[in-house]
């Protein structure tokens, strides 16, 4: 049953990837993989803060099969880097250095402040127990 939440959770994901992809580039073009960074710095925060809420000390109770639904599936749908890693090669290729050096250090950067806030957000839900 496990895998078949899973397979739900990335077929979602994969889909919002898309669609978010495609609405970013749509608003602010194509020369720089701004939908890319989005989508990750997203999903660093929806894992972080799910992974939070809902472990051991968390304030959100759920089963197995909800936690690999969101954080493997949803979230490993999602969350791009391999497409970030392809897009950030295509940059290097074409000599542009400073986009694929920027691209590297926001990702890297972004992601794991925005995994950090998900989490902070959670610990502050999870001590404010009634």
């Amino acid at each position: 049953m496990a895998y078949l939440w899973i397979a739900l959770g990335s077929a979602l994901g994969g889909m919002a990837r898309y669609w978010c992809g495609g609405a970013v580039a749509a608003r602010f073009g194509s020369d720089f993989p701004w939908g890319t960074l989005l989508i990750n710095i997203l999903g660093s925060f929806v894992i972080g803060f799910f992974a939070t809420l809902s472990g051991p000390e968390g304030r959100l109770v759920v089963g197995e099969n909800s936690r690999l639904f969101v954080m493997v599936g949803l979230c490993g749908g999602y969350t791009t880097f391999s497409a970030f890693s392809l897009q950030t090669l295509d940059l290097i290729r074409a000599g542009n250095w400073p986009s694929a050096g920027g691209n590297i250090a926001a990702s890297v950067i972004l992601c794991l402040v925005f995994v950090t806030l998900g989490h902070l957000a959670a610990m502050a839900i999870n001590q404010a127990r009634p």
